[in-house]
């Protein structure tokens, strides 16, 4: 995989930034998609970016546990403004979009981000 930061998915997948500005250079070393948390606490890896459609305060906390990269969140869906602060102080990029989640995912490994497996 080339050298991807989630600067970089901000920029090429046209997503808004939620929270964790501070963290968009960091580095994304493989992607997730899942809407079940115990899925992903299985499954994906540190650095990975995490793909859902899930908003709400929970994602922050497993995204931190497993010190993903970013999460996107899509379809539309808007995290409320404490999950946001949550974010924030837990230095995790929350990034936004209209777009389906298969979407994303396609445009993700255009990019050349893999699965974690």
């Amino acid at each position: 995989m080339a050298d991807i930061t989630v600067r970089t998915l901000v920029d090429q997948l046209d997503l808004q930034v939620g929270a964790g500005a501070d963290r968009l250079d960091e580095p994304v070393t493989g992607g997730y998609a899942s809407d079940l948390l115990s899925c992903v606490m299985a499954g994906a890896q540190a650095g990975d970016v995490w793909v859902t459609l899930q908003a709400h305060m929970n994602v922050v906390a497993v995204a931190a546990l497993l010190d993903l990269a970013a999460v996107v969140i899509t379809e539309g869906a808007q995290p409320d403004a404490s999950t946001l602060r949550r974010a924030d102080e837990r230095h995790i990029p929350v990034l936004m979009t209209e777009e389906s989640t298969f979407g994303v995912v396609a445009r993700l490994a255009a990019l050349g981000v893999t699965g974690s497996r």
